[in-house]
């Protein structure tokens, strides 16, 4: 393995390890604040933008380092054709979708948290926020099974 190689895949874990715990811990741990309307508006708004912050940046390192390692294993064969091919794109798939979640649950927050809100704005965007969380654990899930070598 090169040190580019090393690199990308240590960024890559860190980077995803973030993004699926910040995804969890927003669900777990502000979410419940804000349908209670225990939290201010301030630092919930500050709690989501930090989410969509953490997303965005995310989503393109990921997509960078995943490109890079995808690029050094896989053949378009090797991708479409092999059950760890399978389990990657399962991945790119299920990341794509953890994005959309997290966008969308977050701008239906703003809006209310603009209007100094918070439950409603927590009501809002919890059904994006549980399938967003749901999503990141299927994630983790998915990497184990890459890691272990797992090939069903």
């Amino acid at each position: 393995m090169s040190v580019a190689d090393a690199v990308a895949y240590t960024t890559h874990l860190l980077f995803a390890g973030l993004w699926t715990g910040t995804v969890l811990f927003v669900t777990v741990g502000i979410l419940p604040l804000g349908l209670r309307g225990d939290i201010r508006p301030a630092p919930f708004e500050f709690a989501v933008s930090r989410l969509s912050t953490v997303t965005r940046v995310s989503a393109l390192a990921l997509f960078v380092t995943g490109g890079h390692m995808a690029g050094n294993a896989y053949t378009v064969e090797s991708l479409t054709g092999s059950p760890r091919g399978h389990l990657v794109l399962t991945m790119v798939a299920l990341w794509f979708l953890l994005a959309a979640l997290v966008e969308v649950g977050s701008a239906r927050m703003r809006r209310g948290l603009n209007a100094e809100k918070v439950r409603t704005p927590a009501r809002d965007g919890k059904p994006f926020l549980y399938a967003a969380s749901v999503v990141a654990l299927l994630l983790l899930v998915d990497a184990g099974l890459l890691a272990g070598g797992v090939v069903f």
